[in-house]
């Protein structure tokens, strides 16, 4: 299996129609670029979030060109360290003109089982998926491209459902 690395999965930004949506299921993220930003915040320090600047910019360009980039994170409840962070932050992707919501993992609705043995994607224009792939510390590997018609369906049948029972950010209390 052939993976592309964050920044070429970054790059279907640049070629993408419509939509792109991301569903996040893990309470733990590992990425290089966030482990001072991360540790600052753990220890009370402030943050001039620069490092947060190349993805903004990108944002407000897809959605300044009336693209939709949305999110759906479902999580543990009491959150992890890692997701009282992330959740810190989302303002700024709001900001940059992301559509973010959330799903706490006991309200899942019953029934619900997850396409790509259940790790995270990004979906775009309902054609082609980003499948992320991960290391047993959350530490990204890269993400496998896949557009086979029926995983892509399925993944875009769960985005529907999932995004119809999420809650908004702006409404979500942790």
């Amino acid at each position: 299996m052939d993976l592309i690395t964050p920044a070429q999965r970054d790059k279907l930004f640049d070629s993408f129609e419509r939509d792109a949506f991301h569903l996040e299921l893990r309470d733990d993220y590992g990425s290089p670029i966030e482990d001072t930003p991360y540790a600052r915040w753990q220890r009370g320090e402030p943050d001039d979030y620069a490092w947060l600047t190349p993805w903004v910019t990108l944002m407000k360009r897809v959605t300044g060109e009336g693209k939709t980039v949305r999110r759906v994170r479902v999580v543990s409840e009491p959150h992890s360290q890692y997701v009282g962070w992330e959740h810190s932050l989302t303002r700024l992707n709001i900001e940059a003109g992301e559509d973010i919501r959330w799903l706490p993992r006991h309200q899942l609705p019953v029934g619900i089982s997850f396409p790509v043995k259940g790790r995270d994607w990004w979906l775009y224009d309902d054609r082609l998926l980003a499948v992320g792939h991960f290391d047993s510390e959350g530490r990204v590997l890269g993400s496998e491209l896949i557009d086979d018609h029926d995983t892509v369906a399925e993944c875009v049948r769960l985005r529907d459902h999932l995004w119809k029972v999420a809650t908004p950010h702006c409404e979500y209390k942790p």
